[in-house]
């Protein structure tokens, strides 16, 4: 049986760091920095590898700065 395995790519630099993602994340995959970026916002972080790849923090970023990415795993 596959396995749909996701990760995501966060562009730091130009993240506002609004937390939509985080409420759009069914895993909580994704948090917010405590460090802050070139412009003096907390980013989204990615905290766990429990992505499955569902592209809900890309569709409901107002940004655009996730890019997600899909890996099918068989077992």
């Amino acid at each position: 049986m596959a396995k749909i395995k996701g990760s995501i790519v966060i562009d730091t630099e130009k993240c506002k760091g609004c937390e939509v993602c985080l409420a759009a994340c069914p895993l909580n995959c994704i948090g917010i920095a405590k460090e802050v970026n070139g412009k003096g916002y907390h980013y989204a972080i990615t905290i766990n590898d429990e992505c499955i790849g569902c592209a809900n923090c890309a569709i409901v970023c107002p940004d655009g700065v996730i890019t997600v990415y899909k890996a099918k795993i068989t077992a």
